[in-house]
């Protein structure tokens, strides 16, 4: 059976991650990627939604657990690993990264990446 990778790129998210009070209260800015080790040999021959990873449902996957605060990035990034395990069983492995954007440090830089692979 064929395996390959779904990867969801840079996904967009503005959230209350952090430890400082500030960064729970306002905010910040945040990307997400996600790359999943699934098998598609079935849908390469099939060309049928059911028999690959629906992307969508990935992504709707990672907005629930953005949208709940956590201090660290490590912590966000495991949650939506085991999210995304229980919700799709056949997931062979993966990373997932998560970047916040204009992390609160007086110095210039583009993010802070957490990336975990499992």
């Amino acid at each position: 059976m064929m395996t390959g990778n779904i990867t969801l790129q840079q996904m967009k998210f503005h959230a209350h991650h952090g430890v400082m009070p500030q960064e729970r209260q306002v905010g910040n800015d945040f990307e997400v990627t996600v790359s999943l080790q699934y098998p598609l040999g079935k849908a390469a021959m099939s060309d049928d939604l059911a028999d690959t990873l629906n992307y969508a449902e990935v992504y709707a996957t990672v907005a629930a657990e953005m949208a709940m605060p956590s201090q660290l990035l490590e912590h966000v990034a495991g949650r939506i690993i085991r999210a995304l395990r229980t919700r799709f069983p056949l997931i062979e492995g993966g990373t997932v990264a998560v970047s916040k954007l204009t992390p609160p440090f007086k110095c210039q830089m583009a993010a802070v990446t957490v990336t975990l692979s499992f």
